[in-house]
């Protein structure tokens, strides 16, 4: 059977995921073209590419059109993708009946452990706990954490959208004594009930909770949908998280809320744009904490993407049932 690498051409990407071996394991299963594909050698390929039947790739996918997909690989069956979010390039594919198969299952675990890490230190005050210990000293810290946030004992938490990330973070959290809040309008009511939650408006959970975590999905309709009616509704102290994707967010409309209520706080591992421009208030806020996008993965837990890739081709390869296979339906609801 034969496959193909593809990533935009220069990129290291590819090494860097499938590496310790990991690609070697792919090329042990697949004859693999000698060069990685990318949009400026399709036509020397051509002859190989036609009988490709599987395609393997990373983050720097190369977005190919339905034409280019057709003309170029008129007897591809499926691609795995060892990585997270397939919203830019999915479509044609799906639309020309090539399955395809992504790794979020394997990232989901550590920006899930991540979060809950962000929730833990949000309802204790530790962020801004810390900056005031440098600032002010140890009992101005102290003070601050101990007596004006509540902990993680009988408090609300807020999660938006309870897909794959939330639904993780919503089950770590079992080990706290909290109530969980759940906007997810996609979220039917026996699923609530088996995760425990209780389904609210976007109102409600802010209004509600001491800590909101965003795990929306990311397409046009969610752009913008969380601004100043809702960011206002905070507890005096609440904190707002989102390690799900920037553009969702109002930004100013949140900086404006943080300057209203200094002790709110904001930790925020993604922005739009991003990187955060140099002129953002972000940066001069203190109740603002900024992560440069590193909730995904680190450096060994990069390779649970090609190891969960190598599982679902041996699914694939026997006719099993796929796991962490993407629809065009899903795509209207994943991030």
């Amino acid at each position: 059977m034969k496959g193909c690498f593809v990533c935009e051409e220069g990129s290291s990407r590819l090494n860097y995921v499938y590496a310790g071996g990991r690609r070697e394991r792919f090329m042990e299963l697949l004859e693999i073209c000698p060069p990685v594909i990318h949009a400026g050698n399709l036509e020397e390929n051509r002859a190989f590419l036609k009988e490709c039947e599987v395609m393997l790739s990373t983050w720097g996918m190369v977005p190919f059109t339905g034409g280019e997909l057709r003309a170029y690989f008129p007897n591809l069956k499926i691609l795995f993708y060892a990585a997270g979010s397939v919203q830019g390039f999915a479509r044609p594919f799906l639309q020309n009946g090539i399955r395809v198969v992504s790794a979020w299952g394997a990232m989901c675990r550590p920006v899930a452990q991540f979060t809950v890490s962000c929730i833990v230190f949000a309802n204790k005050g530790a962020f801004q706990a810390a900056r005031l210990y440098r600032e002010e000293g140890f009992r101005a810290g102290k003070v601050l954490a101990t007596e004006h946030f509540p902990g993680t004992y009988g408090t609300k938490i807020g999660i938006l959208g309870a897909g794959m990330i939330g639904s993780l973070v919503i089950e770590m959290l079992r080990g706290y004594p909290v109530e969980v809040l759940v906007y997810d309008p996609f979220l039917p009511e026996n699923r609530a009930k088996e995760l425990g939650v209780r389904l609210c408006s976007l109102e409600e959970v802010f209004s509600e909770c001491q800590t909101i975590s965003n795990h929306i999905a990311n397409n046009e309709r969610t752009v913008g949908m969380l601004d100043y009616s809702l960011f206002s509704r905070m507890k005096d102290n609440a904190a707002f998280i989102n390690t799900g994707r920037g553009a969702q967010v109002v930004e100013a409309d949140l900086c404006r809320a943080l300057r209203e209520k200094p002790e709110r706080q904001a930790v925020l591992d993604v922005t739009w744009p991003e990187p955060v421009p140099a002129d953002s208030p972000f940066w001069s806020l203190p109740n603002v904490t900024l992560f440069p996008h590193i909730a995904g993965y680190a450096a060994s837990e990069v390779l649970g993407m090609p190891d969960c890739m190598l599982e679902e081709f041996t699914r694939w390869k026997n006719g099993e049932k796929l796991r962490y296979e993407v629809t065009l339906p899903m795509l209207e609801t994943m991030a």
